[in-house]
């Protein structure tokens, strides 16, 4: 399984659902610190309920908590666009 299938994964679990796009956009980092070949830098949109009333900090946790082995070990950066709906 790739790095963006397993945060895809990820995320249909801790958001089930939930509207939740990943696309990979190492390929623009290559030669920067942190890239590597298999998946380093990713932008994630998610739209759920559970964002409703929350400020865009405490909407950055949920998504960190359902991604933090992932995020401690094998992925470099993620832009993060969480709306709720």
């Amino acid at each position: 399984m790739t790095r963006q299938q397993r945060i895809e994964q990820a995320l249909r679990e801790a958001f089930p659902g939930d509207e939740a796009q990943v696309e990979d956009l190492s390929a623009q980092h290559h030669g920067h610190a942190g890239f590597d070949s298999l998946g380093s830098h990713f932008r994630l949109r998610i739209r759920s309920a559970r964002f409703a009333g929350l400020a865009p900090l405490a909407r950055h946790r949920l998504v960190y908590d359902a991604l933090d082995p992932l995020l401690r070990q094998e992925v470099h950066s993620v832009t993060l666009d969480l709306r709720a709906p």
